[in-house]
């Protein structure tokens, strides 16, 4: 079982980084990024800010990966992830603004994959490995767009993302494939518990946050 999740995640990996040569991206400036987040701050720059309804955590997204957060803006801002502020945020911000904010709140670095997991890695995660490495900071490979850093991310937050995966809500090819792995409420927990208890950079894009 455990190969084919492997192999599957293989698969997954390729189709990320084939799609995501096809959609190269300026260099973003994290200066006046700071300055376009300003929006941003009343939900994400709150530590422990929850999403009203549905309820759970808003995510961490300082130190998130840029490749990411331009992949997931885009996303909102063609109603592929289902949220109607986050939909109306992303669709006032043109491509740059959208670079910009990005590289703001990655910050100089982008988070440097370790081997270091706390606990035993669950088998309900198995597949997750190759794309978000084994404790969620990410692998070696170079996929690109880099997959987000799942690692210590709020598990509410987990959960709600991959159960909308699972569940076709939000459209991304290979999370809608990979999610179904995971075959119940009770998987995506576990999965969703695991990721959110590994030590990680991430934290809430505070003004003052570094």
């Amino acid at each position: 079982m455990i190969s084919r999740l492997n192999g599957l995640a293989w698969l997954a990996g390729a189709m990320l980084c084939l799609s995501g040569s096809m959609a190269a991206h300026a260099a973003g400036n994290p200066e006046l990024g700071q300055k376009k987040f300003y929006t941003c701050y009343g939900c994400h720059g709150v530590d422990s800010y929850r999403n009203a309804f549905p309820d759970y955590s808003v995510p961490k997204l300082r130190h998130q990966h840029a490749a990411y957060i331009v992949a997931a803006l885009h996303e909102y801002r063609a109603g592929e992830r289902p949220h109607p502020t986050m939909h109306a945020q992303a669709s006032s911000l043109s491509d740059q603004d959208i670079e910009d904010i990005a590289a703001y709140l990655q910050g100089p670095e982008p988070v440097k994959p370790s081997s270091k997991v706390k606990g035993t890695p669950p088998k309900q995660v198995a597949a997750c490995a190759a794309c978000h490495g084994e404790n969620g900071l990410g692998g070696e490979a170079p996929l690109t767009p880099k997959p987000a850093v799942l690692a210590g991310q709020h598990e509410d937050y987990l959960a709600q993302a991959l159960t909308a995966y699972h569940n076709g809500r939000r459209k991304n090819v290979v999370m809608n494939g990979m999610s179904q792995l995971l075959t119940s409420p009770a998987d995506i927990k576990i999965a969703a518990e695991y990721f959110a208890s590994q030590d990680s950079p991430l934290a809430a894009a505070t003004p003052t946050s570094k």
